[in-house]
């Protein structure tokens, strides 16, 4: 894997947007449309204002999303609703192209309805998706999408999303699992924060180690960058 340290945040996201539209570019040229999945939580925000100043071919791309927490679109805690205000609705993007997680279902029916979604645009039977690119995030804890430290769904490498309850949290969310995360293209890792700075550090320094360090999960492979700031790569 690649880590690109940056001075500040803004830096950070501006390198990983950048990134990101490159693989994005690159897929169209050679498939004619690229996939992207996002996570969400507090990183991405710059990312996606980023996003929504510069001009792409949005109509060639099919956003998905990584993970997201069962609310509405509308409550305040929605991945969806944090890109959809920051990036997907200043920038016009299509609508027709945005696969959310319907959320408001509720945690099985939404992980099915989502899979059955992924199944359909993918065009799978069995097989895994291949995401052009996935971005993702990491927790002080060491969580990446809502796969938390000590969780038996991280064993799962063989489905494409699921429902979890996140009991330090209180609440069900709906995540991509393991083997999807592992069969993307290219991972794209945005990690800023001073509370993230000791994680990152036992999460490059020590050994493969999933269910202690979910983060792990394809981060640590030649398809993968980690774009962090000063604060988060800190001790490294």
């Amino acid at each position: 894997m690649k880590l690109h340290p940056f001075a500040d945040a803004p830096a950070a996201a501006n390198a990983c947007a950048s990134a990101i539209l490159a693989q994005l570019d690159q897929a169209i040229e050679a498939r004619g449309e690229a996939t992207l999945a996002i996570s969400g939580g507090s990183s991405p925000r710059l990312m996606f204002e980023i996003f929504a100043r510069r001009p792409f071919a949005w109509d060639k791309v099919h956003l998905f999303w990584v993970d997201e927490r069962v609310v509405p679109p509308t409550d305040p805690q929605s991945n969806y609703k944090l890109a959809a205000d920051t990036w997907l609705n200043p920038a016009k993007f299509p609508a027709e192209n945005i696969h959310r997680v319907e959320a408001e279902l509720g945690g099985e029916p939404a992980a099915e309805r989502y899979k059955e979604e992924i199944r359909a645009y993918f065009q799978l039977d069995a097989d895994l998706p291949s995401f052009d690119v996935v971005h993702r995030g990491m927790g002080p804890d060491g969580h990446t999408a809502s796969l938390f430290p000590g969780e038996p769904l991280i064993q799962n490498r063989s489905g494409i999303a699921a429902a979890v309850w996140v009991e330090k949290m209180h609440q069900w969310r709906v995540t991509l699992l393991r083997g999807v995360l592992e069969a993307a293209r290219h991972t794209a890792m945005l990690v800023t924060g001073a509370d993230k700075a000791a994680m990152l550090h036992s999460a490059l320094k020590t050994d493969y180690d999933p269910l202690r360090y979910p983060v792990q999960i394809a981060s640590l492979t030649d398809t993968a960058e980690w774009f962090v700031d000063h604060d988060a790569s800190s001790m490294l």
